[in-house]
């Protein structure tokens, strides 16, 4: 039996080449985990993506109530707008993300999380921060950082 991982998976090339990239790299089982916080998407098209490229389980959580109620009211309420008005919803919906992808980890019984974050803009440092601040014992693999392939290598992949 392989050790796993659980992956914040967006159905798009990333996330989709992780899947491949961790069961090489790091011989490990690969759990997607897809959270639905609102968008409009055909998820069980997302689930068997993450089927056919490799995943041992593809799970969508419906996170859009807890997203509004914890996330969103509050935010409203403190008229948090970036530079005044742009709405923050990706950068909110980070730390719920986080919070699910452990929650399902430990589930799960996984030693990893993972995402497709790369090494540029927060995404990656909301995942990050969150995932250690639940739990500093899981570790965070993010492979768009580390497996240094260019978009043309990725597709390939």
């Amino acid at each position: 039996m392989s050790d796993k991982v659980v992956l914040a998976y967006s159905g798009g090339l990333d996330t989709s080449v992780a899947i491949k990239w961790l069961k090489e790299k790091y011989k490990l089982d690969v759990v997607a985990l897809t959270i639905d916080v609102g968008n409009e998407r055909e998820f069980s098209a997302i689930q068997q993506k993450a089927l056919k490229v490799g995943a041992v389980k593809a799970l969508v959580i419906d996170a859009k109530e807890l997203f509004v109620k914890y996330f969103i009211f509050p935010a409203l309420q403190a008229n948090a707008l970036y530079e005044g008005q742009y709405p923050l919803a990706t950068a909110l919906s980070r730390p719920l993300m986080a919070k699910l992808l452990v929650d399902v980890a430990r589930e799960e019984g996984a030693s990893a999380v993972a995402h497709g974050c790369t090494g540029k803009g927060n995404d990656q440092v909301r995942f990050d921060v969150s995932v250690n601040a639940l739990t500093p014992d899981l570790k965070i693999i993010a492979p768009a950082r580390e497996w240094g392939m260019t978009r043309e290598e990725t597709i390939n992949y």
